[in-house]
């Protein structure tokens, strides 16, 4: 049997979870920008809809204190955030005009 990463309620969103349950923002950007329009689109129409859901699961809980299964939706919520430029407004990965643009932080808070 295969371990689960997300909570029950959230289980048609499983099979995006080991791409996209990524831990730092710098991770999340990385992903995004190594993706293709394709996979960030189905992952987006999958997410999205349950994004209001999954934040509502979440705040069922203190931060500093989630289960693991609500640290990866946590997770997964901040990567529905990340590609949603892409495919909401610039339908391409990266930022068009933007120089070398990159997420570079020294530290982000957690989780």
């Amino acid at each position: 049997m295969t371990e689960t990463m997300l909570p029950s309620a959230f289980a048609e969103l499983e099979e995006f979870a080991p791409q996209w349950c990524l831990a730092t923002e710098a991770e999340r950007w990385d992903k995004r920008i190594s993706s293709t329009m394709p996979e960030m689109q189905t992952f987006y129409d999958a997410a999205f809809p349950r994004l209001e859901e999954a934040i509502d699961h979440c705040d069922k809980f203190a931060l500093d204190d989630l289960p693991d299964d609500a640290l990866n939706l946590l997770r997964l919520i901040y990567s529905v955030v990340m590609v949603a430029m892409s495919v909401e407004i610039m339908h391409q990965p990266a930022p068009v005009d933007a120089a070398d643009a990159v997420m570079d932080r020294i530290s982000a808070p957690m989780p």
